[in-house]
């Protein structure tokens, strides 16, 4: 591609809401345009690397068996009905209603497209295992984008979906999705981790993220160093201290003016955090049950004596949750426990509505609440809890005796310094970028829309599915994030838009631009993509280009080397300069590429798969 022809241009500075140097870059090097927040235009140059990531993409769900479809972007809502998500996904889901009236929805994920393909063509244990995957554009309106592609709400996802007759065949395509997806990224020139991740409104019983570790992440993530544990703090798990046995004391009322806090209730009455119970007031949004689809609105919290026959409508549930007061809740794993579809603070008003008192709340003796208490707060004897009254806490509250619980669960933020539940070793907490996941989903979208086989033995049963997704846009802004210096960005050969940036310095020698031009011939013809900068500008807009759209090898025709026969060639990543006759500048050129290809190889290894 000729730089004259290119659709694109470079900008000197980036627009004041780009915050993150992969945003910046992207746009000052022509990669990307913003239509709206959320919302990108890719410029030839991006196209060309995400081609290129795509195609890895392909090459490594090929190799695990995969099959690539295409799936629609537009559903009828009536598949998302069946399977309850079209009421428990709130306003990131795109509803509209096409011309008749009915409703529709505009794709987040395919679950529900998959499983209605699978009620149509599988039929028997003999069509089974499958693996298809789509590469394909998705929408979720996101309130908060922010990032330029990494949080964006119109993007392009690789979504593969596995399908079986049992657990085990899921989890022999598991693996292999786990090990590819390390391939892929490897490939791409990032380094990634994978982490234990939280099930959202994916649901299923195994999820892992992979993460880009990097300050401008939105995820914390814990992690040992002791034994490879590795898991998003939305569902991290660590030893909690255990509290002394002791004996339960007879319960006291006392005076503390002025202690709302757990800090200043702790100094006041100089006790440890630990020996005080934290109270946290929240509003769920429970998950609706699909009777609602029948017209019945059936919301509900979840505890191990729910009968879902028996369930009532309650749009809303007041939430009381008690931890011990040298810990903090943690929401997400909150929220799985009363599989509620979203929390809230509660009101003050709300608070008082079931007996308790801000500042001073206690679970002894509160009404109309979900109760829920964190396990290490039901072996911590003698704690201090308020006592529902301003001015006025309780010595001596104990579990099972004061008050009992409707749900008792691990609901604790693991934090820097715990200790690992695994090996016992401090945790530190990173950040990070997820840029791709995977999830065991079971039976869970087959069972809702009738998606079942016949056996060996000649029993219907439904097909055991997984689901596994990257996104195309993110990647590309990770490898940017990751590859870049105070020039520009410095792409990976394998992703790279074009392989050599072709320099013609030519001033007003004409044999400069001949030159060029015939190379740019031949190592095409060769096979060697090229950007060919043969614009009438200065060498240092030329070169300031260059190192800014970060192609991995920069060839410079200029008169000075060209009257000994000679070029310049230089890596992107480096700074040296080699001059290399006219002669030999192919085979260098596919030297130094299969040099540059071979060191991304190297990083391609196994990866062991995680015991917890």
């Amino acid at each position: 591609m000729r730089m004259t022809q290119l659709f694109g241009q470079t900008l000197r500075e980036a627009p004041a809401e780009a915050q993150v140097a992969s945003h910046q870059l992207l746009l000052r090097a022509g990669f990307i345009r913003q239509l709206a927040a959320g919302i990108f235009t890719y410029l030839p140059l991006a196209r060309r690397a995400m081609t290129k990531i795509e195609n890895i993409i392909r090459e490594e769900m090929n190799a695990i068996g995969g099959q690539e479809i295409t799936m629609p972007v537009v559903n009828p809502a009536d598949i998302w009905k069946e399977t309850g998500r079209w009421y428990q996904i709130g306003s990131e889901m795109g509803r509209f209603k096409d011309k008749a009236g009915r409703d529709m929805v505009l794709a987040m994920t395919h679950e529900e497209v998959v499983a209605d393909l699978v009620r149509q063509e599988i039929r028997t244990y003999s069509q089974l295992p499958r693996l298809i995957y789509h590469i394909q554009t998705k929408w979720r309106d996101d309130p908060r984008p922010r990032a330029g592609l990494i949080r964006v709400r119109e993007f392009t996802m690789k979504d593969s979906y596995s399908l079986d007759v049992d657990e085990a065949g899921l989890d022999k395509q598991y693996r292999a999705h786990y090990q590819a997806y390390f391939n892929i990224f490897h490939r791409c020139g990032l380094d990634v981790i994978a982490v234990g991740a939280d099930m959202g409104m994916m649901g299923g019983s195994m999820a892992h993220e992979y993460m880009v570790l990097t300050d401008i992440g939105e995820d914390t993530l814990i992690l040992c160093d002791g034994c490879g544990y590795a898991a998003n703090r939305q569902i991290a798990r660590f030893q909690k201290p255990p509290a002394p046995a002791k004996a339960p004391l007879p319960i006291e009322k006392i005076a503390t003016p002025n202690t709302t806090t757990i800090a200043d209730l702790a100094a006041f009455l100089d006790v440890p955090t630990s020996k005080t119970a934290k109270a946290v007031f929240m509003v769920a949004e429970m998950v609706e049950s699909a009777n609602r689809r029948t017209g019945e609105s059936t919301s509900h919290p979840i505890s191990p004596s729910t009968n879902p026959q028996s369930m009532l409508p309650n749009p809303e549930q007041f939430v009381f949750a008690v931890i011990r007061g040298d810990m903090d809740v943690n929401e997400t794993k909150l929220a799985n426990v009363i599989k509620a579809k979203a929390l809230r603070p509660a009101t003050e008003a709300e608070i008082r509505a079931v007996g308790a008192e801000p500042g001073y709340g206690s679970p002894v003796g509160v009404r109309n609440a979900l109760v829920v208490v964190d396990d290490a707060v039901v072996a911590s004897p003698n704690l201090v809890a308020g006592a529902n009254e301003p001015g006025y806490h309780l010595r001596n509250v104990n579990y099972g005796r004061d008050y009992t619980a409707d749900i008792v669960a691990d609901i604790a933020v693991a934090q820097a310094g715990d200790a690992c539940p695994v090996c016992g070793s401090a945790l530190r907490a990173e950040r990070g970028v997820e840029v791709g996941n995977i999830f065991k989903l079971g039976t869970r979208y087959t069972e809702a829309l009738g998606a079942h086989f016949l056996d060996q033995d000649g029993e219907l049963k439904p097909v055991v599915m997984g689901s596994y997704g990257i996104g195309i846009g993110r990647l590309l802004a990770c490898v940017a994030e990751m590859h870049h210096d105070d020039y520009g960005l410095i792409w990976p050969i394998t992703v790279a838009p074009y392989r050599v940036h072709l320099l013609a310095l030519g001033g007003k020698e004409p044999q400069v631009m001949e030159t060029a031009g015939q190379l740019y011939a031949e190592l095409q013809a060769a096979g060697i993509d090229v950007l060919f900068d043969d614009r009438d500008r200065s060498p240092g807009v030329k070169f300031n280009d260059a190192d800014l759209i970060g192609l991995p090898l920069r060839l410079t025709v200029g008169w000075q080397r060209l009257k000994n026969g000679e070029v310049e060639l230089k890596r992107r990543d480096s700074a040296e300069r080699l001059a290399v006759p006219l002669a030999d500048l192919r085979p260098t050129l596919q030297a130094i590429i299969a040099e540059m290809e071979a060191e991304i190889a190297k990083t391609v290894v196994e990866m062991p798969f995680p015991n917890s």
